[in-house]
């Protein structure tokens, strides 16, 4: 396991370093994201649940996910109600998680495809959380104010096309529809190149610059985002009436990075705080690295 957590800083490290060396820039993220986002992740989605049987008790993973979202927007309103409201606002956008760039691929190194089945799941949830929850929060907090309607946030959801392939997956898993021989070998061939994908774009993206009179937002964020998520974590990990691999995707999941479609709301709402939104995102990355490496290595 350590040899596989070296392999992933290594490819993480030389995206940062291909990036010093301006040999790509972090605008060619966008392009390497959307590959990411529109072909190798619903290929890797589909190979996953082609290949093995999704047990029923996996339909609660994104209904736990959904559910915590909306207690910690409700629990960030109290605990960042001194804030601007701008500074508001970026904190609730940053209530999802990064599953498919950042634990997809280390999942997959400790629990293989049964891993990664369980965190398919749970990102279904933060789909919902992202697209539904943490965007109204920014829309909300912006400077024009809510502007949405529900048919809005519908159309969102509907052109996610990683939520619509774990949707329609999920459903042709249930209903045992296999799809053809040459589909599965072409999306299988097309997944391979996730996991170095992501774990380049990571690397690209990392920034340890940030502005001093956000050291302290920031605490506060990062002290009540990981708090919480571990202390939920926890107990539902030892409550919960479900077998390992499930407990762990919960406790696991709720202590990974922020989800990096807030950066992209807070340009489209017209947010000033971009930068201390990249960031978090950034420091969020680290933290939630050194967590899954002591776990892979002293707990599992």
């Amino acid at each position: 396991m350590n040899q596989e957590f070296l392999y992933i800083i290594m490819i993480i490290a030389l995206g940062y370093f291909l990036k010093r060396l301006n040999i790509l820039q972090e605008k060619d993220g966008e392009v390497i994201a959307k590959i990411i986002f529109k072909i190798t992740l619903p290929a890797l989605v589909i190979v996953t649940f082609d290949s093995v049987k999704i047990d029923t008790s996996l339909i609660l993973l994104p209904v736990i996910v959904l559910v915590y979202g909306l207690i910690t927007t409700v629990i960030g309103l109290f605990i960042f109600k001194n804030e601007e409201r701008e500074l508001k606002g970026s904190f609730l956008m940053l209530s999802g998680f990064n599953v498919g760039l950042f634990a997809f691929p280390l999942v997959f190194a400790m629990w293989g495809m049964d891993g990664l089945t369980h965190f398919s799941m749970f990102d279904v949830g933060t789909s919902f959380v992202v697209f539904g929850i943490a965007y109204i929060s920014g829309s909300y907090f912006s400077e024009e104010g809510l502007s949405l309607k529900p048919l809005e946030i519908l159309k969102r959801l509907g052109k996610s096309i990683p939520l619509m392939t774990y949707l329609i997956a999920s459903i042709l898993n249930y209903s045992h529809i296999q799809l053809p021989d040459t589909f599965i070998n072409v999306a299988s061939t097309l997944s391979k190149a996730n996991i170095p994908l992501s774990l380049l774009l990571l690397g690209l993206y990392l920034n340890f610059k940030f502005e001093k009179q956000f050291v302290k937002p920031i605490v506060k964020f990062l002290t009540f985002r990981y708090g919480l998520g571990l202390l939920v974590g926890l107990g539902l990990y030892f409550f919960l009436p479900y077998d390992q691999m499930f407990r762990y995707t919960i406790l696991i999941g709720m202590l990974l990075p922020v989800a990096s479609s807030a950066l992209t709301f807070a340009v489209e709402f017209k947010y000033t705080t971009t930068r201390l939104i990249a960031t978090i995102s950034n420091i969020t990355i680290l933290i939630s690295i050194v967590i899954l490496y002591i776990f892979s290595n002293f707990i599992l």
